[in-house]
């Protein structure tokens, strides 16, 4: 068995669910996988991939029972994901003067590279926008949180978020047609790292107090301090 694969028992382990039932939910087409000599086998990347859509569509309580079983499974119990800490001040624009998807995507790249952190700007836009391309990342409260499909620990020094607010909603692929204005820029170097952030960042961005704050809020500084105040008060210390 490859070293990032997968069997029943492993991935039960790494799920915490028992093995019967990732069996089951393997039969039944509802995990990534396939058949080899008989025997279930998946692939870490497309568990992740698995993984990142469940984040998308839970709700409060089985979101935290993700960020803990990501927790578990990396060893970093005692490292908590602080959205405020991975934020720098100059990887956030407000206002973000962009006006199409293509420009959000482009000026979002470009404003992370300005804090030294994202080596090269094109290439990570372009890696973007073949994620959008395959699954648009806007959701329905106004928010998208656009990353590539894959993390790039060749162009990053290390993990971190950008943050762009436009004062006009956008067109960004939503499936109801909503208007994006609130576009998170995830930039990981590891797939575990990518999912403990984007767990955390949907947690957050669920708090409808958080959004109308961010959506008050009119320079970085403000901006950052809401988000470490709204953590604060919703996960406690950090």
């Amino acid at each position: 068995m490859a070293s990032q694969d997968f069997d029943i028992d492993s991935l039960a382990a790494y799920l915490h669910l028992a093995p019967q039932q990732v069996a089951r939910m393997a039969d039944r087409g509802k995990l990534p996988g396939r058949k080899v000599s008989g025997h279930w086998r998946f692939t870490e990347a497309e568990i992740h991939h698995w993984l990142e859509d469940r984040i998308g569509l839970s709700d409060e309580e089985q979101l935290v029972q993700m960020e803990s079983v990501l927790d578990r499974r990396s060893g970093a119990r005692d490292e908590v994901v602080s959205i405020g800490k991975m934020l720098p001040l100059d990887a956030i624009a407000v206002p973000l003067q962009a006006r199409t998807r293509g420009s959000v995507i482009g000026q979002m790249c470009d404003l992370a590279a300005r804090t030294g952190l994202l080596w090269d700007a094109e290439r990570m836009a372009d890696a973007v926008r073949e994620r959008e391309n395959l699954h648009p990342t806007a959701l329905d409260i106004g928010v998208a949180l656009l990353h590539p499909r894959r993390p790039t620990p060749n162009l990053l020094a290390e993990p971190f978020l950008a943050l762009g607010r436009t004062y006009q909603g956008i067109p960004f692929g939503g499936a109801q047609g909503e208007l994006t204005d609130i576009f998170f820029l995830i930039l990981s170097t590891d797939d575990r790292g990518h999912l403990r952030m984007l767990a955390r960042l949907s947690r957050l961005l669920g708090d409808s107090v958080t959004l109308d704050g961010l959506r008050c809020c009119d320079d970085p500084v403000s901006t950052r301090d809401w988000i470490a105040l709204r953590e604060a008060e919703l996960f406690g210390g950090l």
